[in-house]
């Protein structure tokens, strides 16, 4: 068995005495010990902080609740509190407090996409689906701040068959994401009875986990769940990786078991004001990733859920990093760059631009050193077989099975078979004016 780390073991000590190495890679235990009160912070990690600081921390804490792993809590630079990227994300700030007329309680507009107890469907052929509302830990840049400790909120089994009963009957649901709070943090034998219900639903295609358990609690990741995970196939798993400091050797482990599972794996960062925004750290995070077979998948702007200001980082921040990865690494370490769109627009990328201008046959395009070329277009592009009628197509196209979701957005303006000529923005003042009349 691997020895512990000082910092591991006086933890563990403080919380169970004599009994650090046997049960310090207990998923179990560190759930049964998590942190959530600031005096055991204090006492856990040695440090202690001043009376009026306290109670602004306290107040914090009722009504944005305090939860740490022990294995999160023992990777803090207890030294350099405020500055720690891991202390950081994980326990309360007073600028939560700070509520913005901008911060939005509900950001994502989730509740409102909402045709089943625990689905969102925003897009046309994959929804998320809630599985629980538990968390190894609450994350202080939480875009669901106002779920977290909400027992309430804890979906039933009668809510998980009605939403799977949803899935079901839509058949142009093809992917369906597994969130929460956290799918690994359900019983093995539960989380394998959702994941045998969407495989025998036929037109379900993929099914992916979002789970920030291989980041804050590793040893959750046991090889029964791993085997159990492995009989699901194809099965996606994205973690939540935010700084270089959270990729340990137990975290290494439990991404490689995973890995060997056979699931593919990836991560979604979201950009954090003083604790990855910064193009060195972004660098050494995704190459770290790609190590460990993680494949850097999106890098998110904050959301504007309440409280999180103080996270919040320009946009230009974000084009910088990007700027920093393209052509300086490996494309596929390159995540997309997006805004989550308040009111449930979906995700939006934004990306530098290397495209400058284009003319007729001609695009002007820059690289990531700055050179500027051109890409010469066919002078003449018309497809010889295609009458562009997809609706009323004979060619066979081998495409194995009809696509039932319906165009929309943009595409239906890009589509032969839609009668739409314009998407018009409801309640302008242009279109009021034409009803009056």
């Amino acid at each position: 068995m691997a020895i512990l780390s000082t910092n591991q073991q006086e933890i563990a000590e403080r919380i169970d005495a004599g009994a650090a190495t046997e049960v310090w890679r207990d998923w179990r235990w560190h759930v049964r010990h998590a942190i959530t009160e600031i005096s055991t912070f204090e006492r856990l990690l040695g440090v202690s902080f001043g009376q009026d600081e306290r109670r602004e921390l306290e107040e914090t804490a009722s009504r944005f609740p305090l939860r740490i792993t022990p294995y999160y809590l023992s990777l803090i630079d207890a030294k350099d509190l405020w500055n720690d990227p891991i202390f950081m994300q994980c326990f309360p700030s007073p600028a939560e407090l700070q509520v913005e007329p901008d911060d939005m309680e509900d950001p994502l507009a989730e509740d409102a996409d909402h045709p089943a107890p625990c689905i969102t469907h925003r897009y046309p052929d994959r929804v998320l689906f809630l599985v629980s509302n538990v968390c190894a830990m609450y994350c202080r840049h939480c875009t669901r701040k106002r779920k977290v400790g909400d027992v309430d909120s804890i979906p039933s089994e009668a809510e998980v068959i009605e939403s799977l009963d949803y899935i079901r009957e839509n058949p142009g649901i093809r992917d369906v994401l597994l969130s929460g709070g956290d799918p690994f943090m359900l019983p093995d034998d539960r989380l394998d009875w959702i994941l045998t219900e969407l495989d025998d639903i036929e037109h379900v295609e993929v099914v992916r986990i979002g789970s920030r358990v291989p980041v804050v609690l590793p040893y959750r990741v046991t090889d029964d769940l791993a085997k159990m995970l492995a009989r699901h196939h194809p099965l996606w798993v994205n973690t939540h990786f935010n700084h270089p400091a959270e990729i340990t050797t137990s975290s290494q482990k439990a991404l490689a078991r995973l890995a060997d599972a056979g699931i593919p794996l990836g991560n979604q960062t979201v950009l954090l004001a003083g604790v990855n925004d910064c193009p060195r750290i972004m660098k050494t995070l995704v190459h770290k990733l790609v190590k460990n077979r993680v494949r850097p998948y999106y890098l998110y702007q904050c959301d504007l859920s309440e409280g999180l200001t103080h996270f919040r980082t320009p946009v230009s921040k974000g084009i910088e990093i990007i700027e920093s990865l393209i052509g300086h690494t490996s494309g596929f370490a390159v995540p997309t760059y997006v805004i989550d769109a308040p009111g449930g627009g979906g995700k939006i990328p934004v990306m530098p631009q290397y495209l400058i201008s284009w003319a007729t046959n001609r695009v002007v395009l820059r690289n990531f050193e700055g050179v500027i070329t051109t890409y010469r277009e066919p002078d003449s592009y018309e497809p010889v077989w295609c009458d562009r009628k997809c609706a009323t197509c004979g060619q066979y196209l081998r495409l194995e099975g009809a696509d039932e979701s319906k165009a929309v957005g943009i595409v239906k303006l890009l589509s032969e078979e839609d009668p739409t000529t314009a998407l018009v923005p409801e309640h302008t003042e242009r279109f009021e004016r034409r009803n009056e009349s």
